[in-house]
């Protein structure tokens, strides 16, 4: 963490200066890099492979909170979202840019922690830093992630391939990074009220770092291509497990059945969702920043999923008449709608 005593103001180096002090230790790595920062244009070389782009945009207020976010998180973060689109279509990442909108009030080495955290993620995942923006801004910090892979014609992922029979699973655990939000904002709550109180987050690690800290899932992508695993549709579950079922349903005109007692939830998560009065399947089904990939397989590739333990069969795929469903734990059939996050929703 910065220290303000040794505060920096951005304007004693200006944009060109700021730009060579930020990337003069960025290292390539990958072979696909021809020319990195440093021209116009980043060159690059996929060969015969399929190229995929994403990008994100992340602004102060709407999608994160400066006064419990750190800064080196919140570059790692910023990463870890964008490398999670490419992931999701079965593809994996080799570059990104990484543009900044910066307010006066951020000092040099504000950014440089910033920076810090996104190469972090950059050399964690094998991935290039080749280029970027940087700009003052009026309306706070603004961060825009492009991200670049690739991946062969016949093994890219969309989310319209899901096929009447198919199971529908699910990476990891869900509902964690919404809890470790609730938290993050219960201690502020309470900090502002009273200074003078220390936030409470103690034996609350794993939540917090969902929120905070979330890893994209390369090691999925990995695995599959270990055990000839070949989902017919994926997504990364950004915006709540039910609002991906749907978008994967939609896509590929097809249905489903959801069971509530097979979606992972981890004992700390539905503990403390509890203690906030909240039922930890809405937090899964409507929460939101898991990161976690949803994907349909084939029956016949059960076998090659049902004994990996960060693999969970939550449902399965029906034609588009039944609709969406899911089975709650009592039996009862309740209709899947989408509750997550929308970036343009208002206050009321």
């Amino acid at each position: 963490m910065f220290d303000n005593k040794d505060r920096t103001d951005i304007s004693e180096l200006g944009e060109f200066g700021l730009i060579k002090y930020l990337t003069e230790a960025i290292v390539l790595v990958q072979p696909s890099t021809i020319q990195g920062i440093g021209d116009d244009a980043a060159v690059l070389d996929f060969s015969a492979k399929k190229t995929l782009i994403s990008t994100d945009l992340l602004l102060e207020g709407i999608h994160f909170d400066l006064r419990y976010v750190p800064l080196k998180h919140l570059g790692y973060k910023a990463v870890q979202v964008n490398l999670s689109d490419i992931y999701a279509m079965n593809g994996i990442a080799s570059q990104i840019t990484f543009s900044i909108g910066l307010s006066s009030k951020f000092p040099l080495e504000a950014v440089e922690e910033i920076y810090e955290g996104a190469l972090i993620a950059c050399k964690k995942y094998n991935v290039d830093l080749v280029g970027g923006d940087t700009s003052a801004s009026t309306q706070g910090l603004v961060i825009s992630v492009t991200s670049l892979g690739v991946a062969d014609h016949d093994q890219i992922v969309y989310r319209s391939g899901a096929k009447e029979g198919d199971l529908l699973c699910v990476s990891g655990d869900l509902g964690g990074a919404y809890v470790g939000l609730q938290l993050l904002e219960r201690e502020k709550q309470i900090f502002l009220e009273n200074p003078n109180i220390q936030p409470d987050l103690e034996g609350k690690d794993y939540i917090v770092e969902r929120q905070l800290k979330p890893e994209s899932r390369k090691d999925i992508i990995e695995l599959f291509e270990t055990y000839g695993i070949r989902p017919n549709a994926m997504i990364d579950v950004s915006d709540g497990l039910a609002s991906e079922i749907l978008h994967i349903c939609q896509a590929s005109q097809v249905g489903c059945r959801l069971y509530e007692e097979k979606i992972p939830i981890d004992p700390m998560t539905y503990e403390t969702a509890r203690t906030f009065g909240l039922d930890p399947t809405v937090c899964a089904l409507s929460g939101g920043e898991d990161y976690e990939l949803l994907f349909t397989i084939p029956q016949d590739q059960y076998d090659k999923v049902k004994n990996q333990l960060d693999i969970s069969v939550i449902g399965y795929i029906t034609d588009k008449a039944s609709g969406c469903d899911m089975i709650s734990k009592s039996g009862h059939l309740h209709r899947i709608t989408a509750q997550g996050w929308n970036a343009f929703r208002t206050s009321e």
